[in-house]
Parts: structure tokens; C-alpha cells; sequence
């Protein structure tokens, strides 16, 4: 295994500090010069239960949590006995010898460090995970200079806890240093020169900066595992660019009034998960009824009502696609990558200007939480997409809702002379009057319809709207959505050096679908592997609809590689999946 390229888990009780501790580390680690990529899970419950943070960190760019652990750091028996048996041989165990008696030791390297005793001797018991976070930047081979600083940042805002803080860092680094003088095999070696600069950044962190780049100036929500990330970080630098954040009574409340503040004219967005969206597609067919633009972020969650909250899923892709009264149209967007959610966020409120409909960005709970290490963003060559904005002429009476070829009909900001109209729920006719006959309704459904359509045309000429990568030829193909990128960008790099000739396909935009791009991706294969966190295959079953005609035609097969455990993939899981079908297909001529 290479030194630079190591998987820690750190695993406690919540109250224990596991999150600080794993937060700290890896923005040590990246601003020592390496790459990370973090993942982690935690109980729903209020206080206690089991919680773990998982950091892969490397010298190279990370795109996913990796397959084995390297390195565990438990803070309690549980953290030690239910995740040891995912320990690699030979890997490290760092623990508090105080709570933590290890068992079958001689497969693994141990480093007691008794962080309980350390910080009752410094009159800090509540300072035992900073004492861990000292020991475990001196064990991997961290500088304590910038760990010192990192902390100084992260925690400096507890001024009168700070001195402490630093204190028991440096108490629990002096005593591996002086207890363990030789570091274990499995540590990090930082480079000497930081190369380039970047950014360290939460998926939250990114969709947040992306609304307030693309123009964002109003925020409503409410609290909802795992999206409550984000409205606090908006409600912390929404302000700043001179907007507003609301913490609403309830998701319906949430969404109305994002409605309305973009009826007034300013681009707005709301943050939730599945159960609040849910409670949102009723005021989003009002959003697409009356043309209205608005963006809404869901955070996929696992399991239906309540489920877990705190654990990772893909399965509200129908909800956002279909659900609703009738039909309404939006848009679908799915980023990929902590850096990814800044542009297709960007994405979002752009075609939701444009088009004056709703846009769903599908995150997830494994992406939106994660801390990855990002190049800077390219402010410079982004382009915003404004509303258009009617001219109005003195005596000529304003159709809010005239029929155009693109479905796009000028719109007004509230106040604009002769520019008054209603946005109704109702069915309407061009000047915003309710009208129920039939010609009027085909010909509103089709103007709704036809911005879809326009944008199909318009969105996938942009560069950051699908990804494509392998072997054009190849007989397998893998067409993904969503989180689930990295882990397979990773798998197919083993399987190419295995001797696998595998492509791959991610849309990041969903809804429309890139027609042309899939059916030419899919043109020849024999066999398309279809991964998403959901049981059913959502996503699969949506492609074998849309495409039935060139699938059966060119007998090609869907497989669907499902998991819904609340876990996301790890690479290897995709690698087996290549690796099955590419032996069927050599031992047997399959599927045709």
C-alpha cells in the first residue's frame, strides 16, 4: 500500500468530540498539502449512540472512501470492537487505553495513548478528543505547526477554551512523540512545498457558494437532518451579500415563500430531504403553473416517513422527476462532487431564471456533509442566465403568458407600470385570466412543456452538463447519476489495469434527460451497469423506458447494481460488478 494514500476511521460515542476531531484532522492533512475526502455516519437520536468519521487522504486527488480501513482511532470499546474486523492486517489501532481493551492485537499495530488520564491531568476533561487529535497528527506524521494553526481557526471562536484546546493537542503529541519515537509503517508524508493552494470545502459549503455566486439573494427553511447544514451556513453568508434568510414554520411554509420572494424578483432557493420535499410538490406545481423560478436543494435521506435521517440514499429521483398533480415540469440536477455541487448549482438557478420553472438539485447525505479538498473555482468564465424581462409599451395590454416557440414569455417585477398581472395556480389564459377550455389547457400544457424542451437543446452544449470517460467501444457501459461518480471513476481505473474495457456516462442534469448523449454512449454495448443507492434501480428503470426501442433493438442488457443500506459505494463493489459480467460475457455469448 502506498504510504501517501491511507483510510482512518474514527469511531465513539456522540458527545465524544468525533466529528471536531475528524473535521480538525483532515483540514490539517489538506493544509499540509494532501488530498482528502471524508465520509461519516452518526445516530439520529439527540445525545448518545454510535458515531464514526472516515477520512481517505492521499497525495493525489480522492475520489472515494476507499475499500479497507488502514487506520482506527477508537475513543471507546464499541468503536474498537465494531469496526476491528474492517481493520486491514498490519493496519494501526489508536486508542484510549482507559476504555479500550483490544482483542486478537497480534493482527494489528497498536498505540495506547491515555487521552481520558492526559486531560484530567491538565484539569481539561472535556479536552480528550483535542488529546487525541495531537496524538494522532504526530502517529501519521502531521506538522504540529499547522495543526496548531488549523485549530487556532476551527476553534479559536471558544476564546476562553482555546488555550486549552492547544494545550492538550500538544500534550497528546509529546507523548506518542516520546512514547512511540518511531511512527508506524502506515503514516503521511506531507510534501515539503505546498504546490498549489486549495480550497477545503463541504458539499453544503459549495451549493451554498454556488447559489450565492449564480445571484441567490433569499433563503427559507427548515430544520431537517441532513440539509440543516446548509440553511446555517446560508443564514451565516447570505447576509453578508445583502440577503435574507428565513427559518420557516414547516416546509410548505419554506416554499411559498421562496415563491413568493422570486415573484418578486429575486433569485431564491430552499434546503430539505425527502419528507420535506414531499410536503413542497404541491407549491412546486404552483411554482410551474405560474412560471415562477425557484430552486430547492433535497439532500436524499434513506427509507420513507422518518427512516434514517442520518444515513445516505438516491431514492427520491422519482419524486423529483414525476411527482405532483397532473404534470408539472422542472428541472432535475444532480452534482457529483463537492466541487461539482458549486457549478451545478450554478446550473440550477441558471435554467430556473432562464425558463422561469423549478429546478431540484439531488444531493445526498453521503455527498453533502463530505469535506473534499477543491481547485479554486473559476469565477471569471462564469455566465449567469437572467429572467426576461418584458419591455412594456404604453397602451399594448402585458400577456404574461404569451405563446412563444421556446415556451419563455417576458415576465415583470411587482411595481413595473403597466406590467401588473396574476400569477395564477389556476389554469390561464395569456394575460394571466383564469381559463378552463380545452384549447386554452393544450396550449398552456405544450407552452410548459416546451421550455423542457428548449433547455434539452441549450444545457448539454455545456461543458460541466455530462461526463464521459473509458473505452468508447467498450461492450460494457456504466451509466450513473449522482454521488456515485468517484467510487466508480476509481473502479474502472482497476479495472482497466486489470484487463476490463469498460465506459462510463454520468448526466448531471437529469430532467431532460441528454438524449443524444445516452443514445449514443449506449449505441454497441452489450451490457449497461446501472449503480444507485435505491432498490428498485430507479434511475435503470428510467433509462429502459426512455430507450426500449434502441435497447431491444441492440439487445442490450440493464443491469441494475443496487444498495440501500444507507452506505455509499466503495469501490471495490463496483469493481466485483465489472469484473462478474465482463467473465460472463467472455465464458458465453450473453445477453444477445
Amino acid at each position: 500500500m502506498p504510504v501517501n494514500d491511507i483510510v482512518i476511521r474514527i469511531a465513539g460515542e456522540s458527545g465524544e468530540g468525533i466529528v471536531t476531531i475528524g473535521e480538525v484532522f483532515v483540514r490539517i492533512a489538506a493544509f499540509s498539502g494532501l488530498e482528502v475526502y471524508t465520509f461519516r455516519t452518526f445516530p439520529a437520536e439527540i445525545l448518545g449512540g454510535h458515531v464514526i468519521f472516515q477520512a481517505r487522504i492521499a497525495d493525489r486527488p480522492v475520489l472515494s472512501q476507499g475499500d479497507n480501513i488502514n487506520v482506527l482511532v477508537s475513543l471507546n470499546q464499541e468503536g474498537y470492537d465494531a469496526h476491528v474486523s474492517e481493520l486491514e492486517a498490519g493496519g494501526v489501532v489508536i486508542y484510549d487505553d482507559a476504555v479500550v481493551t483490544p482483542r486478537g492485537s497480534d493482527r494489528h499495530q497498536l498505540y495506547p495513548v491515555p487521552v481520558s488520564q492526559i486531560a484530567n491531568r491538565l484539569n481539561f476533561p472535556r479536552g480528550s478528543n483535542l488529546v487525541m487529535l495531537g496524538a494522532m497528527v504526530q502517529l501519521m506524521g502531521l506538522p504540529i505547526e499547522r495543526a496548531e494553526q488549523v485549530v487556532r481557526r476551527r476553534l479559536g471562536r471558544y476564546a476562553e477554551l482555546l488555550p486549552k484546546n492547544l494545550e492538550a493537542l500538544t500534550a497528546g503529541y509529546h507523548y506518542t512523540q516520546e512514547r512511540f519515537p518511531s511512527r508506524p509503517p502506515t503514516h503521511l508524508v506531507p510534501p515539503e512545498q505546498i504546490a498549489e493552494e486549495k480550497l477545503v470545502l463541504t458539499g453544503y459549503q459549495a451549493i451554498a457558494l454556488g447559489a450565492l455566486a449564480a445571484g441567490c439573494r433569499f433563503f427559507a427553511g427548515y430544520p431537517i437532518t441532513p440539509a440543516t447544514d446548509l440553511m446555517e451556513f446560508m443564514a451565516n453568508e447570505l447576509p453578508k451579500a445583502g440577503g435574507t434568510v428565513v427559518q420557516a414554520e414547516d416546509e410548505i411554509a419554506a416554499i411559498n415563500m421562496v415563491i413568493g420572494a422570486s415573484f418578486a424578483g429575486l433569485p431564491s432557493m430552499t434546503a430539505t430531504s425527502g419528507p420535506g420535499l414531499s410536503l413542497m410538490i404541491e407549491a412546486i406545481g404552483l411554482a410551474s403553473m405560474a412560471e415562477i423560478p425557484v430552486v430547492v436543494v433535497d439532500v436524499q435521506r434513506a427509507g420513507p416517513a422518518t427512516g434514517m435521517p442520518t444515513k445516505t440514499a438516491q431514492g427520491d429521483l422519482y419524486m423529483a422527476f414525476y411527482a405532483g398533480a397532473d404534470e408539472a415540469p422542472r428541472f432535475v440536477i444532480a452534482p457529483s462532487s463537492v466541487e461539482d455541487c458549486f457549478y451545478q448549482t450554478i446550473n440550477a438557478f441558471n435554467m430556473a431564471e432562464l425558463y422561469q420553472m423549478p429546478a431540484i438539485i439531488l444531493s445526498d447525505q453521503a455527498l453533502a456533509p463530505r469535506v473534499e479538498t477543491c481547485t479554486f473555482f473559476d469565477l471569471e468564465n462564469i455566465r449567469l442566465w437572467k429572467r426576461h424581462l418584458a419591455e412594456l409599451k404604453p397602451g399594448q395590454p402585458f400577456e404574461r403568458y404569451k405563446i412563444t416557440h421556446s415556451g419563455v414569455s417576458p415576465i415583470t417585477i411587482p411595481g413595473t407600470p403597466g406590467g401588473q398581472y396574476v400569477a395564477e395556480g389556476l389554469e390561464h389564459n395569456e394575460q394571466g385570466h383564469p381559463d378552463y377550455s380545452p384549447e386554452m389547457h393544450r396550449l398552456m400544457t405544450k407552452k410548459r412543456w416546451n421550455k423542457v424542451n428548449a433547455a434539452r437543446h441549450h444545457v448539454f452544449g455545456l461543458e460541466n452538463a455530462v461526463e464521459e470517460w473509458g473505452d468508447q467501444d467498450a461492450a460494457i457501459g456504466i451509466l450513473g447519476w449522482g454521488s456515485a461518480l468517484g467510487p466508480v471513476k476509481e473502479a474502472m481505473v482497476r479495472a482497466q489495469a486489470a484487463g476490463y474495457r469498460v465506459a462510463a456516462l454520468f448526466p448531471k442534469i437529469l430532467f431532460p434527460m441528454p438524449d443524444v448523449r445516452i443514445r449514443r454512449f449506449i449505441r454497441g454495448r452489450r451490457i449497461l451497469i446501472i449503480p444507485e443507492l435505491n432498490s428498485l434501480g430507479q434511475f435503470a428503470r428510467v433509462i429502459e423506458h426512455r430507450y426500449t426501442r434502441q435497447l431491444v433493438q441492440d439487445s442490450i442488457r440493464v443491469i441494475s447494481l443496487n444498495k440501500y443500506e444507507g452506505l455509499p459505494f466503495r469501490p471495490v463493489e463496483i469493481f466485483e460488478e465489472i469484473k462478474r459480467v465482463s467473465e460472463l460475457l467472455t465464458r458465453r455469448t450473453w445477453p444477445r
